[in-house]
């Protein structure tokens, strides 16, 4: 393939000896091949062709979701999506695919961007459905405010590892959008920080929430039509399970792999009223009640390798 200084895009079959001028394209018809590409191929390939495709990949029909999940999912962490310079550049993208939207942006899905970008989206895209935002250390409860007040069509929220995001986001959230059915507020392993170590910053590693309780009444008061609720990792005690299970009676999905404050009979009490439950994810492991006191029983991680079998799982 080759193209001239402005749009000119011209493609030779050598088997038929056809020349196919692309440039001859409608734009109609260039919106609708390039809306078969995916987001990360239109953005390497196409926008930089010519300037009339560029300008087509600019179109807001083609803007309407921004989706990373899946090029960060795709590979291993890296170090160096917790820097700011790595931060600038999510940012950068998205504030770039908001402003093509006009207002068309229904989903947000990355990692790693800042409160710029997400108070600029609660500004531009008052339809927006979806707002997926993992590890984001530099997101807040400022930006969430804006989110809640200005996006009251938001169905789907992700929050994992955001460690600057308090209750206090969840309970705005809660109260103005209504039509919030999903809600994933993970946290990090703590139980075993080896993970994360050399990849996230110690600072951001000590700042995990502990308010796990705080968290759970926020939900449970004000996040009644939930179905789907994901808080692996969480600090919760069995109080903060019954607030939840007392206030989210929709719920269908739970997932509350990792929280070890919570035993099987909490977990069994706790959930009988609901109804509509499909699915629980439950702590899996066992973790005695003298993790706190090791001291006295020895290194509990020893112990719980030795003895990992199903009578165990909480």
């Amino acid at each position: 393939m080759k193209r001239d200084e402005d749009t000119d895009v011209v493609e030779t079959d050598s088997e038929s000896g056809l020349v196919a001028d692309w440039a001859e394209l409608t734009y109609e018809c260039l919106i609708n091949i390039l809306s078969r590409l995916t987001f990360e191929h239109r953005w390497r390939g196409p926008m930089l062709v010519c300037t009339g495709w560029h300008i087509a990949c600019k179109d807001p029909s083609l803007n309407t979701l921004f989706d990373l999940d899946t090029q960060f999912d795709s590979v291993i962490e890296s170090p160096r999506w917790w820097t700011p310079d790595f931060e600038r550049k999510i940012d950068s993208m998205l504030l770039s695919v908001i402003t093509f939207s006009d207002g068309s942006l229904t989903e947000i899905r990355t990692q790693h961007c800042s409160d710029l970008s997400v108070t600029f989206a609660a500004e531009r895209c008052s339809n927006l459905q979806v707002l997926s935002i993992k590890s984001c250390r530099n997101v807040t409860d400022a930006s969430m405010a804006q989110i809640a007040y200005k996006c009251a069509k938001l169905k789907e929220l992700d929050i994992s590892y955001c460690f600057e995001i308090s209750n206090e986001s969840l309970v705005m959230i809660g109260r103005n959008c209504p039509n919030l059915r999903v809600l994933k507020r993970n946290q990090m392993n703590w139980l075993d920080a080896s993970e994360h170590v050399g990849i996230v910053p110690d600072d951001y590693l000590n700042t995990c929430p502990q308010d796990g309780d705080g968290e759970a009444g926020a939900i449970g008061k004000y996040m009644p039509n939930l179905v789907h609720l994901e808080l692996r990792f969480s600090k919760m005690s069995a109080k903060g399970l019954v607030s939840i299970c007392e206030g989210c009676l929709n719920l269908e999905y739970l997932n509350l792999s990792g929280c070890a404050n919570l035993t099987s009979r909490d977990i069994v009490k706790a959930t009988l009223g609901l109804k509509n439950l499909k699915e629980i994810k439950k702590p899996n492991f066992y973790i005695p009640r003298s993790v706190f006191h090791t001291e006295r029983y020895g290194h509990w991680r020893l112990y719980d390798e030795r003895f990992q079998t199903d009578i165990f799982r909480i």
